[in-house]
């Protein structure tokens, strides 16, 4: 038996309204703060205070929560089936907004695309192939131009424009990859649409508009946003609000992108951002989502200060956030000024030893590797300064998907010529955030290799 719940919730008592969130987020802030403005209490579930016991028939989760809003992000996490793991043993105790089975298959842009078809909601065409000679032969399909994704990704990462003369492999670094056409209406700087829906209804929309440069709309690659909820056609606000209720969630952001034969869908996204939607549109989805969880524990909201709530995005620390632990030294990773790492492209993976700079903020990579693992196509240009010198040179910068001690982080670098240098690859601050750099320890570059007895 699941305890799930140390509240009454009739009207007039405080529900417990959990967010379930791994990470600091402008996002989870803003829900929790929502809650707590809304009348109720909030609890931020993670690792420091989350605790789940079973002893004999009775499952009890500390803190006590009476529902769960789920913004564990499984598209930016090296182990997602773990974190779905969490999520579900959650779901089985309290419940839960945005159901961990749902937020995995949006989360899985293949997955979503084949629920969607099934719907009868218009997505790109897409072929998604488990071997890269398959993918390659049948690149051909789709033009000139075509975009190649990892089936997992967020933030626009894992995402390439590539020509029909690409090799393509069908999987970058540890997740599967896809082609889907590239759509657009000719002669258009390239824009799609961002329509967030909570509880079945449509709070707005926002154009989204790439930068000089780059084809990928996305906020955090600086895309350029503007409200659009007024001018957009009920019809295409109608297949966003259909396509989140399709992947079954309570919650969620669906970017839509029109062609010159109409709308599709490009994706559902179980744990979209709010800080370019509030930009364009001056609504925050937080107090929204806060009084669905407090509604579908029991709990009452008034909805006129949701209205009101929604006009602002408090994202300020709230109160509840857990003290943090202090990080034992066998918890991070140490690396040192020289390191084994795997690189991988579209079309190949590499073993190279690389560099650590901590003075470099971006990692970069030798213009013949980058050919070598087919890492591009280029998204845009860095100015960058190099040592001393007061003159900047241009590179042009590509995603590249980096592996160290079993972990892989996607990051945009740098490529340059790095033949007079001793090392192909150079680590900048992006890669080493997540290590702890020891300078006087170094891999060999020719170590003695042995065969496989």
């Amino acid at each position: 038996m699941a305890t799930n719940t140390l509240t009454e919730t009739t009207e007039g008592r405080r529900v417990r309204v959990g967010v379930l969130s791994l990470h600091n987020s402008k996002e989870t802030k803003a829900i929790l703060n929502a809650v707590e403005a809304l009348g109720h209490r909030p609890e931020w579930l993670r690792a420091e205070n989350t605790v789940i016991r079973m002893d004999d028939d009775e499952v009890t989760l500390t803190p006590p929560v009476d529902v769960i809003v789920n913004r564990l992000l499984l598209s930016n996490t090296e182990q997602p089936s773990e974190e779905l793991g969490l999520a579900r043993t959650l779901d089985g105790i309290v419940p839960m907004l945005n159901a961990p089975d749902a937020t995995a298959r949006a989360g899985h842009k293949t997955a979503a695309a084949v629920a969607l078809v099934d719907a009868g909601l218009p997505v790109p065409k897409t072929t998604f192939a488990l071997s890269s000679d398959q993918l390659t032969r049948l690149r051909e399909e789709f033009g000139t131009e075509a975009v190649y994704k990892t089936a997992i990704g967020t933030h626009g990462g894992g995402a390439w424009k590539v020509r029909t003369s690409d090799p393509l492999t069908a999987r970058v670094g540890k997740r599967r990859a896809f082609l889907q056409e590239l759509v657009g209406r000719d002669g258009e700087v390239p824009r799609d649409l961002r329509v967030y829906v909570v509880a079945g209804e449509v709070l707005g929309a926002m154009e989204r508009v790439a930068v000089e440069g780059d084809w990928r709309t996305n906020v955090a690659r600086g895309g350029h946003v503007a409200d659009v909820s007024d001018s957009t056609p009920d019809a295409v606000l109608e297949i966003a609000r259909r396509a989140a209720t399709t992947l079954g969630l309570d919650c969620a952001g669906v970017d839509l992108i029109e062609g010159d034969d109409g709308w599709y869908v490009l994706e559902v996204n179980p744990t979209a951002g709010f800080k370019g939607f509030y930009r364009a549109t001056g609504t925050s989805p937080a107090p929204h989502i806060a009084r669905q969880a407090i509604e579908l524990a029991g709990g009452t909201v008034d909805p006129d200060r949701v209205e009101r709530l929604a006009s602002t995005l408090d994202d300020s620390v709230p109160a509840c956030k857990p003290a943090p632990q202090p990080v034992s030294s066998d918890e991070v990773v140490t690396i040192g000024y020289t390191e084994q790492v795997v690189v991988s492209g579209t079309t190949g993976t590499k073993t190279v030893v690389a560099k650590s700079d901590s003075g470099a903020a971006s990692t970069s990579i030798d213009l013949q590797l980058a050919a070598d693992i087919g890492a591009g196509p280029i998204h845009t240009v860095s100015r960058v300064r190099s040592g001393s010198s007061k003159q900047t040179s241009t590179r042009p910068v590509v995603d590249l998907v980096v592996g160290i001690g079993g972990e892989q982080y996607t990051v945009p670098a740098n490529i340059q010529d790095r033949t007079h240098m001793t090392h192909p690859l150079l680590l900048g601050r992006d890669i080493l955030k997540h290590y702890r750099l020891d300078v006087s320890r170094r891999v060999e570059d020719h170590a003695e290799v042995t065969d496989e007895e």
